[in-house]
């Protein structure tokens, strides 16, 4: 009898032309949080796929033992029944259904078949006090924020007696202090007796709550660190991802800074919700030829709204604003007039609003500016597939070929993808929304890389991240959002969290 509530031994799990994995191997002590790392599409998602039944017995080769049992699950219930339960990065809540609704959905209170509704929500609330949600059970799941989404599905694990609890990126979407909540839970579930799997990319995080460290590397276990007896740094941890020292997580960039090539003047836009209330209040903005320009402030601050507002008012009520291109004043009614007037917005929510993903890589790289492969309406396919083939060197997407669908492949695949779509519309600004959300050190990198080859030529690029750290790290100047106002900007000398956080609060205590 061994301590480990989990083995999965020798599991290889194929897909047509690609190798998944290939006999990835992982013990899980029993009580500890387990993380598991490796770059985007190491098979991490894979075999928690594997190991809760969404790819059943048979579809696989190797074994799972969980509680010393051999299990053989054919779906994700047979996987629940033995108490493994996992929490998926798109959450499996129903909006317009009720907390309580959603927490026992499939696992309804009943007597005699009809819901027991005083059971309901004596139990609902029995594990929201326990995930500490303070809601009202009867409030509809979309009236709540991405945070308290994660404590209902974690309270609706609990509901189902969990004793291994997975939960794949369960930060990504989440801003700071509510990821600091949500892993002070994972922690304090530990105390409980419920054994965690986490997979995620904030190697900050893994450090502070992980017990175990599995690194998979291109469908292979490399190893598993232990935090009693191993080196658990993040450098440790990143060689171990990507097979090599990662020195700088931000690459150097020797680009010379020209004359402004876009500017934002007076910019007002309405909330297409509320009526009266304004999104973006009055901003002002430019940015210069080869400059890296960064928007920052907390969740809410209205920084997405003005970049989609800015890309043909894709977003909103447009009320008043101009925008100037090398001093020109230029008419934007909609994404097509951005398109052709040089501007390229790349969305933060990549699967719903990016990517068409039961398309190809070949049709969505090209998506953009069919106009340019195209004679007479009639699309030149060759032309097309030559397209596709470059961008897919060119940002170093992996998968076996330009016609796989974008919808099977990892979010930093997915990411590199859209990247790839916009950069062949030929941009003088590219507005980079959240664009390594997900994904882990070694596709940042990248990414990175391909930003700087971009204001090297000449280009203008905003982004606009979560991340203080990458934000300071690859911006040459920084604009402060707060409540839909620009509230400061700060040159690259000037730059750090505190003078950001410094212009969010002074901004507020001015009102």
């Amino acid at each position: 009898m061994s301590n480990y509530i989990l083995q999965m031994k020798n599991i290889t799990k194929e897909f047509p032309g690609v190798k998944a994995l290939d006999n990835v191997n992982l013990n899980v002590r029993e009580g500890t949080v387990h993380a598991i790392v490796g770059e985007n599409g190491a098979g991490k998602s894979t075999l928690m796929n594997v190991l809760s039944g969404v790819y059943p017995y048979g579809n696989y080769e190797g074994e799972i033992i969980f509680e010393n049992e051999l299990c053989k699950f054919k779906n994700i219930k047979d996987s629940e029944n033995k108490g493994i339960v996992i929490i998926h990065q798109e959450l499996a809540l129903v909006p317009n259904l009720s907390i309580q609704e959603n927490i026992f959905l499939g696992n309804e209170r009943d007597k005699r078949g009809i819901i027991d509704w005083g059971k309901t929500h004596v139990d609902a609330e029995k594990y929201t006090i326990l995930v500490g949600l303070n809601e009202d059970l009867n409030l509809l799941v979309e009236e709540i924020g991405v945070g308290k989404q994660q404590l209902v599905e974690i309270a609706k694990a609990l509901s189902k007696n969990v004793k291994l609890l997975i939960l794949d990126e369960p930060t990504a979407s989440l801003n700071d202090n509510d990821s600091e909540k949500l892993l002070q839970l994972i922690l304090s579930l530990k105390k409980e007796g419920i054994t965690s799997i986490i997979i995620s990319h904030k190697l900050n995080e893994i450090n502070k709550i992980a017990d175990d460290i599995t690194i998979i590397r291109d469908g292979k276990t490399i190893e598993t660190l232990l935090r009693e007896k191993d080196n658990i740094s993040e450098d440790r941890i990143i060689k171990g991802m990507v097979g090599r020292e990662l020195t700088e997580r931000f690459p150097e960039r020797n680009t010379k800074v020209g004359d402004i090539q876009f500017e934002i003047k007076n910019w007002n836009i309405g909330s297409s919700i509320i009526p009266d209330k304004l999104i973006v209040n009055n901003a002002n903005i430019n940015i210069k030829k080869g400059e890296v320009v960064g928007i920052a402030g907390l969740m809410g601050s209205g920084r997405t709204e003005l970049a989609m507002s800015i890309f043909g008012k894709s977003y909103g009520n447009y009320i008043s604003g101009e925008i100037y291109k090398d001093g020109q004043k230029i008419e934007i009614e909609s994404p097509k007039d951005a398109i052709e007037a040089g501007i390229a917005y790349v969305t933060e929510d990549r699967k719903s609003q990016g990517l068409i993903l039961e398309q190809s890589i070949k049709n969505n790289t090209t998506l953009s500016r069919l106009d340019k492969i195209s004679n007479y309406g009639i699309i030149n396919e060759n032309k097309e597939l030559d397209i596709a083939n470059k961008y897919k060197d060119k940002l170093n997407i992996k998968a076996p070929n330009v016609m796989y669908k974008s919808g099977q492949l990892s979010g930093g695949n997915q990411q590199k993808i859209m990247l790839a779509r916009w950069i062949y519309s030929d941009p003088d600004l590219l507005i980079l929304d959240e664009p390594t959300r997900g994904i882990d050190v070694g596709a940042k990198y990248e990414i990175y890389n391909i930003i700087n080859e971009l204001v090297e030529e000449g280009r203008s690029v905003i982004v606009i991240s979560s991340e203080m750290p990458e934000i300071i790290g690859i911006s040459d100047r920084v604009y402060v959002m707060n409540e839909g106002k620009i509230v400061g900007e700060l040159n690259k000398e000037s730059l750090s969290q505190e003078n950001i956080m410094k212009s969010i609060m002074q901004s507020t205590k001015g009102e």
